[in-house]
């Protein structure tokens, strides 16, 4: 009898800690991006070196993707679309759902420096996977936003006589490839930090691959 009334509470704790932290369609919609993210930047290391935006600097060809310049081409397409209807769906959940408001702010100055400088001294605590703290909230809003501007300035390269506005905008064609180039360093250095801070915190890759 001690045995059947005590099998569901030594159970409940357990079940506490394994609640929801992702929801499905975040992590799908997580791992869509990443893989449109990377063979967006290995392809367009390749278009890159077709014609380098600043002489003297190429980026390894062992490191891109396609081959050669139409095979990095298709890839670069196909990840674009990939990436802006799968963008699309993500901001959009996130603001239908609330998380955006909810996992992203409040966010202020003096919180990022307090948690960076905790995070330096290896004292930020990452025992709650629920909850970013304000250096993870300013890293994705960063990412976020850099995504965005990756999209709007390869229209322009892409398409620049259909979009005469945004080429304008973003300063003629010539200086929308030198945005566009640094917009891809940018994403570059946010996955190399985010890819050691997983290292660092592998509950956090666990968490994005099970949701709990």
């Amino acid at each position: 009898m001690h045995t059947s009334i005590g099998e569901p509470r030594s159970r409940a704790p357990r079940m506490t800690r394994l609640r929801a932290i992702q929801p499905i369609w975040l992590r799908i919609t997580h791992w869509l991006n990443a893989l449109a993210a990377f063979v967006m930047m290995f392809s367009g290391w390749r278009i890159y070196d077709a014609s380098p935006v600043f002489a003297g600097f190429a980026i390894p060809t062992s490191i891109t993707l396609g081959g050669w310049l139409g095979g990095a081409l298709q890839w670069h397409f196909a990840a674009m679309w990939l990436l802006f209807f799968n963008g699309l769906v993500y901001l959009s959940l996130n603001l239908a759902t609330g998380r955006w408001r909810t996992k992203f702010f409040p966010l202020s100055a003096h919180a990022v420096m307090h948690d960076l400088c905790a995070a330096l001294k290896g004292h930020l605590s990452h025992a709650d996977r629920s909850r970013y703290n304000a250096v993870q909230k300013l890293a994705y809003l960063v990412a976020i936003a850099d995504l965005v501007v990756l999209v709007l300035s390869g229209l322009v390269i892409w398409k620049s006589v259909q979009f005469p506005l945004l080429r304008e905008l973003l300063g003629g064609y010539d200086r929308a490839r030198v945005v566009h180039f640094c917009a891809m360093a940018l994403l570059a250095a946010f996955v190399l930090v985010h890819v050691t801070m997983v290292a660092l915190v592998p509950r956090s890759l666990l968490t994005m691959l099970r949701g709990r």
